[in-house]
């Protein structure tokens, strides 16, 4: 595809004879826009017209050509230079093509085939580093904070103050919030309007590896280091070099892995599992949980020079339930998506499904709500939600609380229970939670299993 792309070439060439021969073979193309010079300096004067090719004669009445395919380098080492030389000298041609020369051609009977492969070659490279800079652009904008993360409540607006401070700074950032709140979504806002956005973004997820694969997966290792290990691996952290690594689930991780991870973090430098060879890094670390990890440190299940070591510029994502009318404009937002992806025509949400939506607890938060709305959308008549088609229990098997008709007092039982599955029966916790005395807790169990309910 790329061979179509039109390419401008500069020609560097003092001698006219081969001027005109070159004036020929690139004119073979109509996609080359070819320009010629026949001093350096001038081709230099001329790169703010952005040519993707130039052919360099490395003789030249003006500067030696090694002097010309320097300052090409400096000014944009994008540009493919190709050196064209009579010279048969190997070690000439190893230098320049040390110091960046795209190739080297001698100026004998293969000349022509091998001019027009390299410059099908380079344009190429040309087309491709169009293509990256394009997507990267295009992340850019896709994590622009008001653009990735959808809503315009005071909790998400907060949000958003903080995350403009993150970007400015190397700030470790935690993020903490319940499962389905958007967590790597925030961690890589932060990562893509950074000075770091055209670097590495890698995420690794403590709590989907296996425990006894961690070490190698964040740090490497050798060949032979250990059973199995058939070859060398390059860990998560070098692979993050000069970018941000977004440790997720780090509450998962056992202390003995802790103690190591805080030594990187402390040196930024790691060492391969089964290596001496020390690497210097420069890392950005962002890491997140659902877990409080001030309370898994008071219980000694997280250390706590390492818990201050992240604590950094702390982001808390609020649950949906806290998040008012965003309910309904991710609603929105999710079902557009749906009917793009899957060329449908625009879908409504009717007002009784509205209600519906705001009526329920979205325990699976945000990505519980998009597969509600992505299943509603596909059992809707018509183009428009009703509440008839907002299923929450094939979404996540929980009915909504209002669903069913109960008493008051079955409505808090209800809830008090919802609190203590979900805080891991902590009274005090979900006292504070609920902001009501735990004696009105003990109370309301003990009252409600009495009457068997």
């Amino acid at each position: 595809m790329y061979e179509k792309d039109p390419i401008k070439i500069f020609v560097v060439e003092d001698d006219p004879t081969y001027t005109k021969y070159l004036q020929y073979v690139l004119g073979l193309n109509p996609d080359f826009e070819t320009e010629f010079f026949t001093k350096g300096n001038d081709c230099l004067n001329q790169l703010h017209k952005k040519p993707a090719v130039i052919t360099l004669d490395y003789t030249l009445p003006d500067m030696p050509g090694e002097k010309v395919l320097k300052a090409i380098r400096e000014y944009n080492p994008d540009i493919s230079v190709i050196i064209i030389s009579a010279q048969e000298k190997i070690g000439t041609a190893v230098e320049l093509l040390k110091l960046g020369a795209f190739d080297y051609i001698t100026k004998d009977e293969e000349a022509k085939d091998r001019i027009l492969n390299a410059i099908k070659n380079a344009r190429n490279k040309s087309s491709l580093i169009k293509e990256i800079d394009r997507l990267k652009e295009e992340i850019t904008a896709k994590y622009e904070f008001e653009k990735s993360i959808i809503g315009n409540s005071e909790a998400i607006k907060k949000v958003f103050a903080l995350l403009e401070k993150a970007v400015k700074t190397q700030i470790t950032v935690s993020i903490s919030g319940e499962t389905g709140t958007g967590k790597e979504l925030v961690a890589k806002a932060v990562h893509y309007n950074s000075k770091r956005k055209n670097k590495p973004f890698v995420a690794v997820n403590i709590a989907a590896i296996p425990k006894e694969l961690i070490e190698s997966e964040l740090f490497g290792h050798e060949k032979g280091a250990f059973t199995g290990a058939a070859t060398r691996r390059i860990g998560k952290f070098e692979e993050a070099d000069g970018g941000t690594l977004f440790l997720d689930e780090i509450g998962e991780m056992e202390l003995n892995l802790q103690a190591k991870l805080l030594r990187v973090l402390q040196e930024k430098e790691i060492s391969r599992i089964g290596s001496n060879q020390v690497i210097k890094l420069d890392v950005r670390v962002i890491v997140a949980t659902h877990r409080n990890l001030a309370d898994e440190t008071k219980a000694g299940r997280f250390r706590e020079d390492l818990y201050y070591r992240l604590l950094g510029l702390p982001i808390h994502l609020p649950p949906l339930r806290e998040r008012g009318n965003d309910i309904i404009i991710l609603a929105r937002h999710f079902l557009d998506l749906f009917c793009r992806e899957n060329q449908l025509p625009k879908f409504k949400i009717a007002v009784d499904a509205q209600t519906k939506l705001m009526t329920y607890s979205f325990p699976g938060n945000v990505r519980e709500l998009k597969s509600v709305i992505d299943l509603a959308a596909v059992m809707a008549e018509g183009n428009e939600l009703r509440d008839r088609d907002i299923n929450f229990q094939n979404a996540v098997g929980e009915e909504p609380m209002l669903a069913t008709e109960m008493t008051l007092e079955e409505y808090t039982y209800r809830i008090i229970r919802t609190f203590l599955n979900k805080y891991d029966n902590n009274v005090l916790d979900v006292a504070k939670r609920l902001g009501i005395g735990k004696s009105s807790i003990y109370r309301y169990l003990k009252e409600m299993e009495q009457k068997g309910i």
